[in-house]
């Protein structure tokens, strides 16, 4: 017996941050769509994000701002400091910079979006194992896992670094860096004592970091090139935590952090990034299906940005599908538009979408790999530079990046 398609005006396949971001923005718009995950319920994992201003306009326009503020301490300050010195090479101030910084905790964001959303529009249980349609079909077919036919009028891509629905538009695999990150989260029943700030520490041949989400749990990071022999580290979280505490003997507060922290929870992996040369000349769209999030544009976590932008995305890409979706009624109110005309718009729309996304996504993969680098550097004479000249610069630079601003859920 045929499988009829169940047919549907929007589909976003992946319930992360982009999914349910964009998913919510059209919410917002009047526009329902469906969001399809492979997990049998919300992913919740993972620690915490950095949410910097450009990030709290986004979820401003979203409508769950306030809520998240209440549940997140203000940061009111960057530290930059030496391992290799000991010394602090930059103290800059957040307060009346109108700046806001905070460290968002993955389950509330996620949480709070989830709320929000009409019952029914996440779909649980349903991977996608693969997509039909040329270029110009008005809709395309998504096969599911459980042998489920989706008719989608307009596809979305939210489904990561290893995206499908990149793939099937024309997009890259993304590269490796070389480098691999840790994560962790420490809790301190009694408080941790730290002051509200981010507080960063570049070695010779590592970054590091740590900043507070509320008077009990720290957040921190650290990211290196690891040799062949150093590449077993990544799959035995007691080892990695050795590791990471025999380069922090000069950073003696993260290190207490590190100690503190239990080994599971410690995470590791590779460092991957989109090619940033491909926003350059490659189309980041394909009539009716686009991507947004870690699908568009996977970046090292360098900037703190790669949340930040994912919710930049949504608004973008909520404003320019609700317009393409307005209907234009005949002179007696009846819907007289083709399928065709309709495919026109939604395309032209996405291209809008493309059209703002592009040079911005370009310039935070650019900038996130070489401040990577900057900061992770080994040489003598880039590392004096860096401790004593370019720290200032690097300090600006994250404030700059975080200045952006992606504008509310109507047209500009």
């Amino acid at each position: 017996m045929a499988v009829v398609p169940r047919e549907e005006d929007v589909v976003i396949i992946g319930a992360g941050i982009a999914g349910l971001a964009t998913s919510l923005a059209l919410h917002r718009l009047g526009i329902k769509s469906l969001v399809l995950e492979s997990a049998t319920s919300l992913r919740v994992t993972g620690f915490a994000l950095g949410t910097w201003t450009n990030a709290w306009r986004a979820l401003d326009a979203l409508g769950i701002g306030n809520h998240l503020r209440q549940q997140h301490r203000l940061l009111d300050g960057v530290v930059f400091a030496s391992t290799i010195t000991g010394g602090i090479s930059v103290d800059m101030s957040l307060t009346g910079t109108g700046h806001e910084l905070r460290r968002v905790h993955r389950k509330l964001l996620i949480g709070a979006m989830e709320k929000e959303l009409p019952n029914g529009t996440i779909r649980y249980s349903s991977k996608v194992v693969s997509m039909e349609g040329s270029e110009s079909d008005c809709y395309k077919l998504l096969h599911l896992g459980d042998g489920t036919i989706i008719k989608a009028k307009v596809l979305i891509g939210c489904d990561g670094v290893n995206s499908l629905v990149a793939k099937w538009i024309g997009l890259n695999e993304a590269v490796t860096s070389g480098r691999s990150g840790v994560r962790g989260s420490a809790t301190f029943p009694e408080g941790h004592g730290f002051t509200s700030k981010l507080f960063m520490f570049v070695g010779k041949g590592f970054r590091a970091g740590c900043l507070p989400c509320d008077d009990n749990t720290i957040y921190w990071y650290f990211s290196w090139t690891p040799s062949i022999q150093e590449h077993d580290l990544l799959y035995n979280p007691s080892k990695l935590k050795e590791y990471v505490l025999s380069k922090l003997q000069n950073a003696p507060d993260l290190k207490k952090v590190v100690e503190k922290t239990e080994l599971d929870s410690v995470m590791s992996s590779p460092l991957r990034y989109r090619n940033p040369w491909e926003f350059l000349w490659k189309k980041l769209t394909r009539g009716n299906v686009c991507v947004a999030g870690d699908a568009l544009h996977p970046m090292t976590p360098d900037l703190s940005q790669g949340g930040c932008a994912a919710l930049e995305d949504s608004v973008t890409l909520g404003r320019c599908l609700a317009e393409a979706l307005k209907k234009n009624p005949g002179p007696g109110g009846e819907d007289t538009e083709t399928c065709e005309q309709e495919y026109r718009r939604i395309e032209l729309g996405l291209r809008e979408y493309a059209k703002e996304r592009r040079w911005r996504s370009f310039k935070l993969i650019a900038t996130g790999c070489l401040a990577g680098r900057v900061q992770q550097s080994q040489g003598n004479i880039t590392t004096f530079l860096r401790d004593r000249v370019l720290a200032k610069f690097l300090a600006g630079l994250l404030l700059q990046i975080a200045e952006f601003d992606c504008g509310t859920l109507t047209s500009r």
